[in-house]
C-alpha cells in the first residue's frame, strides 16, 4: 500500500513540471497577445489608410477638375439633383480679383427721384384769423427731379366752407361794431419743394418710422371777395382772383415706401381789399365806395393729409 502511494506521488511530480513547461508565462502571454493585436491593428490601419488615400485621391481627382456643363467633380450632388449641379469654371472663378465693399451707411428707405407724389389734404384751420375760418379740401401733384428737389402744383377749394365766427355776430349786436371780413373761393399755386432732412424714429415700442421734412415756396392765384357786413342791404361783392405767394414747412411720416402721412404749415400772402367801413348816405349803391384801401393779407393754414408715390416700387442704383 505504501509502495503504491509512493509510486503515485512520483508520477504526479513528474507530470507537474511537464505541464508547467507546456504553459506560457503570464508576461510572455500578454506580450504575445499585444504583438498579435498590434499586428492586426497595423494591418487594419494600413488597409484603412490605403482605402482613405484612394478615396481622397479619387475625391481630389474629382474635386480638382473643372466644373463642366455636366457638373464634373461635384460627386453625388449631380447624381442626386442634376438641376443643382453647378456649371462654374472653378479655375476662372479663383483667378477673378476680389473686390470687397463695406457699406457703413444704410440705403435710403424711400427714393423720390423721378416719382410722382399725389397729396390730397384738408385745411384744418386758419391760424391767424380769429374772425373767419377758410377751411376746405386741396390736392397737390409733385414731380421729383432729384431725390430732394421737386416741382409741383396744388389746388384748393374754399367756397362752401368759409365760416364766420359766432364772436363777430355777438360783437355786432352788442357793441354795434363791425369787423370787415372776406371769404375765399379757390386757390392755385405752382411750387418748388426741397427735402432738407430725413431720418427715422421709434414709436409704439417696436415700430420704426421713416420721415422727411421739406420746405416749399411758389406763386399762384387766390380768388377772394369781401363779406358785406357794414351795409349788407346795398352791397354785393364778387369773387376776383389775386396774385398770391406761398411759403411753407412740411413733414411726411412713411408707413411704406409709397404711402405717408403728410402735415404742412403754409402761409399765403396776397393783396386784399376789404369792405369800406364808411357808407355813402347819398348814393349807397355807388360801387366805388364799397371797397376800402388795399392791404397785404396773410392766411396761415394748417393742412393734414397723405402722400402716395407713383410708381409704387423703385430700384437702387447700387446693390447695397
Amino acid at each position: 500500500m505504501k509502495k503504491s502511494c509512493i509510486g503515485l506521488l512520483i508520477a504526479a511530480l513528474g507530470v507537474i513540471p511537464a505541464t508547467g513547461f507546456a504553459q506560457v508565462k503570464l508576461g510572455a502571454k500578454a506580450e504575445a497577445g499585444a504583438t498579435i493585436d498590434a499586428d492586426a491593428e497595423g494591418a487594419d490601419a494600413k488597409a484603412g489608410g490605403d482605402a482613405s488615400a484612394n478615396g481622397e485621391g479619387d475625391a481630389a481627382a474629382a474635386g480638382e477638375g473643372d466644373l463642366g456643363a455636366e457638373g464634373e467633380g461635384v460627386g453625388d450632388i449631380c447624381k442626386i439633383d442634376p438641376a443643382a449641379c453647378p456649371v462654374l469654371d472653378m479655375k476662372k472663378e479663383a483667378a477673378r480679383p476680389i473686390k470687397e465693399s463695406i457699406y457703413a451707411v444704410q440705403q435710403l428707405y424711400v427714393m423720390r427721384a423721378r416719382r410722382l407724389e399725389f397729396n390730397p389734404w384738408w385745411n384744418v384751420t386758419s391760424l391767424n384769423d380769429q374772425f373767419v375760418q377758410h377751411t376746405g379740401p386741396g390736392i397737390g401733384l409733385n414731380y421729383y427731379i432729384t431725390n430732394v428737389l421737386a416741382i409741383g402744383a396744388n389746388f384748393r377749394y374754399y367756397a362752401p366752407f368759409n365760416e364766420d365766427s359766432k364772436f363777430n355776430g355777438q360783437v355786432r349786436r352788442a357793441a354795434r361794431v363791425a369787423v370787415p371780413l372776406n371769404e375765399y373761393q379757390w386757390g392755385a399755386n405752382l411750387d418748388f419743394s426741397y427735402v432738407f432732412a430725413y431720418g427715422k424714429f421709434a414709436g409704439f415700442g417696436d415700430f420704426i418710422f421713416e420721415y422727411d421734412a421739406y420746405v416749399l415756396g411758389g406763386v399762384g392765384a387766390l380768388s377772394t371777395r369781401p363779406i358785406a357786413v357794414i351795409d349788407p342791404d346795398n352791397r354785393n361783392f364778387e369773387y376776383k382772383p389775386k396774385l398770391a405767394f406761398d411759403v411753407g414747412l412740411g413733414l411726411r411720416v412713411f408707413f411704406s415706401r409709397w404711402f405717408a402721412a403728410n402735415f404742412a404749415l403754409k402761409d399765403f400772402g396776397y393783396n386784399e381789399q376789404l369792405e369800406n367801413l364808411g357808407t355813402n348816405e347819398v348814393d349807397p349803391s355807388k360801387k366805388s365806395d364799397w371797397l376800402g384801401k388795399n392791404s397785404f393779407t396773410q392766411n396761415v393754414e394748417l393742412q393734414a393729409g397723405f402722400s402716395i408715390f407713383v410708381p409704387f416700387s423703385f430700384d437702387y442704383r447700387l446693390p447695397k
